[in-house]
């Protein structure tokens, strides 16, 4: 599912985006829900509707859209006499309107394209370009510095296919989604690279090398060794590959006999091995000896993959496991009843909207969110850079509020100065609070310097009376600290991070609905 919507992104030009909704839909806790689809666009700020449409307005639907068809998500492409249905079972087909309209259930999901001129191919040619230059610049100085012949050429090619093919087995096995891979793995109902990989038969998890190291280990050997010494390492490998058929047997009557399925990639590194020895058997080399200078690259080569294929196999593992305990954790944490059984209320609410502090964002937005900060704290900061860009993010959603939890009779504090002077610009002069209380907490200039940038006239009592009266309304709440963050009148926990309220936008606004319906 996750491949199908990060392939509905890329058509409609947001590619840039796509990791991080892969991050937020595995994370989500109704994945892989439809709700966790739109959910996570929502946060992404892409317009989108999962809505039911009669379905003689398909005409007027988008060229393309998610919907349910044959009780399955699909991406539908719109074509002028048919439809292109892409599903993760059966991949692509088209197929005519009406076949299409007879199983749909009339749910779709559509988004609002980007109209920003995406570079989506030249970031994709970028990519190949930063793996396969340094690859073709090494063959290009071996074939500077090297005689190449018909024979030793084939055997770089065979290698360098065996070596690109065993990387994705490794990776398989490892655990890493590759889309490339999974295109090539399900060729046909009988195929599946991930039921023979990962099978039993290939041994305990324990030992030292898997099956599936085995042909990256050869290949790798083979193409470093073939790019220093070209036809004597040829000759070897070649006799290497023979003495590897009885294995290539056997993986093929696994396949055959005992899973009962067959993996593509492992028969592409088996039809390479059958290459090799085929035309090392049929050439006039297979009777020469073997030098020293024809087993000593790959020997050398091999020598030095091992130690560093079992140093970096292990942290490979680790890396990959620690990020699924994150996606649980996360999934966890995004729970909307964990966060609100640890959102406690605020002993006195009454007052707090009486406060005039700075404010952001859309007034009458669902989520009111309150901050109360110290020009002195450093967590302050954070907690101010957080909800400030909350608030640019989904302006309409969230209303910010600062306070300032400030002693105003401590005339020794020498940064109650700045409090009383954001204040006074906020009311003076309103266009320019964001660039001041933004040089304090997000730019964190100097005492000196914001003081001289920030130059008001005296300070007015009402201000004063201001910073009074949201001293005295932190005191009653026994708020002596900063920062506090108030969403919808209940403390946000501590347990969370203030940017982790997008996660819970939809979640506020549901609640908020209900109880005006209620009251």
């Amino acid at each position: 599912m996750l491949k199908l919507v990060q392939k509905f992104l890329q058509i409609n030009r947001y590619s840039d985006i796509k990791n991080e909704f892969k991050d937020l839909f595995l994370s989500h806790p109704n994945y892989p829900s439809l709700f966790a689809i739109t959910d996570s666009l929502d946060l992404l700020s892409v317009e989108n509707a999962a809505i039911r449409v009669p379905k003689e307005q398909i005409v007027d639907l988008p060229s393309n859209f998610l919907a349910y068809f044959n009780d399955e998500l699909a991406l539908v492409e719109k074509a002028k006499n048919n439809v292109r249905i892409t599903t993760i079972k059966k991949g692509a087909q088209k197929i005519s309107y009406e076949k299409f309209l007879l199983d749909w259930n009339g749910v779709i999901v559509a988004i609002e394209p980007n109209n920003v001129i995406a570079r989506d191919n030249l970031k994709v040619e970028y990519n190949w370009l930063k793996y396969a230059l340094p690859f073709f610049l090494l063959i290009g100085l071996s074939f500077f510095y090297n005689n190449y012949n018909l024979f030793s050429t084939v055997f770089l090619i065979t290698s360098t296919l065996g070596f690109i093919v065993s990387i994705f087995i490794a990776q398989q096995k490892l655990g890493f989604k590759n889309s490339i891979i999974a295109k090539f793995c399900n060729l046909s109902a009988n195929s599946s690279c991930n039921s023979v990989i990962n099978s039993s038969v290939e041994g305990a998890e324990n030992k030292l090398f898997s099956f599936s190291d085995l042909p990256l280990l050869f290949f790798t050997a083979s193409f470093i060794a073939i790019l220093i010494q070209p036809l004597d390492s040829a000759i070897f490998i070649g006799f290497l590959s023979l003495l590897a058929i009885p294995i290539v047997v056997s993986s093929i009557w696994i396949q055959k006999f005992e899973l009962q399925k067959w993996c593509v990639m492992c028969l592409v590194i088996s039809s390479l091995i059958l290459i090799q020895s085929s035309i090392w058997f049929s050439s006039d080399l297979f009777t020469l000896t073997f030098s020293f200078e024809s087993i000593f690259p790959f020997v050398f080569s091999l020598a030095f993959l091992i130690p560093i294929w079992l140093a970096v196999k292990p942290m490979i593992k680790n890396v990959l496991s620690s990020e699924n305990s994150l996606k649980e954790l996360k999934k966890f944490k995004r729970n909307y009843s964990l966060l609100n059984f640890l959102a406690k209320k605020v002993p006195y609410i009454d007052g707090l909207e009486e406060l005039r502090g700075l404010n952001f964002g859309n007034r009458n937005a669902v989520i009111k969110l309150s901050v109360i900060i110290s020009p002195s704290c450093e967590h302050c900061h954070k907690t101010f850079h957080e909800a400030f860009d909350l608030v640019l993010r989904y302006p309409d959603k969230i209303y910010l509020n600062v306070l300032f939890n400030i002693n105003p009779e401590n005339t020794e504090n020498p940064y109650k100065i700045i409090v009383e002077r954001i204040l006074t610009i906020n009311r003076a002069t309103p266009g320019k609070t964001v660039e001041a209380i933004s040089d304090w907490h997000i730019k964190k200039m100097s005492l000196k310097k914001w003081l001289k940038k920030w130059h008001v006239e005296p300070v007015s009592i009402m201000i004063s009376q201001e910073i009074n009266k949201q001293y005295e309304w932190c005191s009653k709440n026994n708020f002596n600290y900063t920062p506090v963050k108030i969403v919808n009148e209940k403390l946000f926990p501590n347990e969370y991070e203030l940017s982790e309220l997008k996660y819970f936008l939809n979640d506020f606004a549901e609640e908020v609905e209900v109880l005006e319906k209620t009251a």
